[in-house]
Parts: C-alpha cells; structure tokens; sequence
C-alpha cells in the first residue's frame, strides 16, 4: 500500500486533531524530551493500518523511527508488540491519537473480516464488503477487509452497474433495465441485478446479467434460485447476513456473501501506545 495515497485523509485528521499544535505537551514537556512507546493490543486481532499509523508520525515530524514488528494481514495476540515508536515526546504525544484511530478501526475490520472468512472456510463462497462505509475513508477500509481475507466489492458507483429495486421501481422492467445499461455502456462493464425470487433472476439472466444478487431472500427461496441457475452466472446474497447464519449461506453453492456490518458495525480493536517509563 502507497500510504502516501492518504495523505489528505491523514492530514485532515491531524488537522481535526492538532489545528494550532498540542497546547498541553508544547508548554509542559521540554523541545529536547526523546521518548520510545510501543503499540500494544489488549486484545487479540488481525492488523491493518499499521503503515498508516507510521505516516502520521512522518508527517508531524520525519525524524520520528518506527520499527514494524508486524505487518497488516497478520494475527497478533494480547500483549504484542505490533511496532515501536521513536522520537521526540512532543511529536509521539501528537501523533498518538490520530495514529490509534486509525489502526483501531482498521484493525477492528480486518478482524471482524476474518470471522466471516473463517466462518464459511472450505465452501466455494467468497466474502464482499459493500459501500456501507465511513464517507471520506473507503478506501482504507475497503484495504482493511482485504488484510482480513475478504474481497473488494465495487468502489463505486462508476465503477459497475448494479440494478436494484428502487432503479426497477423508476424503470419497471429488468429485461428493459439490462437493454438499455448494455446499449449505452457496452460489453466491457459488468451488470448485476438484484432480485428478490426465482421469476426476477430468471428474467435477469434471461435478459443477460453477469451477476445475480440475492437480497434478503429466505434460506428455501436462496436455494431454488441457486439451483435453477446451474452456474450460469455467478451469484450474490446480500442483505442483513449474520455471522451466525453465514455458513449455512455458503453451503447451498453461492459464489459471493456481501456483508454490509463489515465497514458499519465492526468493532473497533483496542491498543494502546504505551510510553516506557525513563
């Protein structure tokens, strides 16, 4: 990851977080103070975010060494060194905020990613995540579920089509909806349809859809579909999945599970930057 592709992201954080410097430890802690902290979990996790967190300090002060005892994508548990930062105190006070935000939340991702990952391991389903993101963060939180096994859905809106319900509702017909994506954008991008039972996917692939998704069907309705379709195009359930529930998903042959939870309800990681004592 080119963690310089954030910069804004990152620099408005420092903004939000510093605007006119860090009052407290400017006045209270000497220019010539050095200090060494460490980031430590206090509970187990999967990392993503940790080049991140060491852009914040080379963006408050280069001079600022931060040693990676691990990589994003990698299992740590309680206790761990994840990396060691070095430098004046002013700058470690400074950046300690913004750095943990972001390694936190990323992290809390990549690891409620790889539950659903886990969950599902040995069926042929794949686990997406969706635009359900944080505005202005989607990028690094789309990577995050990448460093927790999972594949990127769409980026965006320009990037495929996806016909769903409230598109049908203006448009009325799926088959109408297809023709005129596929007149005005070609063959070269890919269109998926949402449906909602057997005679919306069979009028999709019938209408030539690349991909079927299945949104908040019940498990009985899923499986008739899947079974209809035999493979001719790659299918999708999406809509409130749980991870209890996410297995038995899986089992009746779907290609992809979208889970939307992943960017919106994950929960953040906790870890701490610890000073050691001098």
């Amino acid at each position: 990851m080119k963690t310089e592709e954030f910069d804004p992201v990152i620099r408005a954080a420092l903004k939000e977080d510093i605007p006119e410097g860090d009052i407290t430890s400017e006045s209270i802690i000497p220019a010539a103070s050095r200090s060494e902290a460490l980031f430590l979990p206090r509970e187990e996790g999967v990392l993503a975010g940790i080049d991140v967190a060491k852009r914040v300090f080379e963006l408050i002060d280069p001079q600022v060494s931060f040693e990676m005892e691990f990589r994003d994508g990698q299992s740590f548990q309680k206790g761990t060194v994840l990396a060691k930062v070095r430098g004046a105190s002013v700058s470690l006070l400074k950046g300690e905020r913004t750095a943990l935000n972001f390694l936190q939340r990323l992290s809390g991702i990549a690891t409620t990613t790889k539950r659903f990952v886990e969950a599902i391991a040995g069926t042929q389903a794949k686990i997406l995540d969706t635009r359900k993101t944080t505005p202005g963060l989607r990028i690094l939180e789309k990577y995050a579920v990448r460093m927790g096994g999972g594949q990127n859905h769409r980026l965006n809106l320009s990037e495929m089509v996806m016909i769903k319900d409230n598109h049908l509702l203006l448009v009325k017909s799926i088959k109408n909806a297809v023709s005129k994506a596929r007149e005005q954008l070609g063959s070269g991008i890919k269109i998926e349809v949402e449906v909602t039972s057997l005679e919306q996917a069979q009028e999709a692939v019938r209408a030539g859809a690349d991909m079927i998704m299945l949104d908040n069907m019940p498990l009985a309705r899923m499986k008739e579909v899947v079974d209809w379709l035999e493979k001719k195009v790659p299918v999708e359930v999406s809509g409130a999945v749980r991870l209890e529930d996410i297995r038995e998903i899986a089992l009746l042959g779907v290609d992809f599970i979208s889970v939307g939870s992943l960017t919106h309800s994950y929960k953040s990681v906790d870890i701490a930057l610890e000073f050691l004592s001098r």
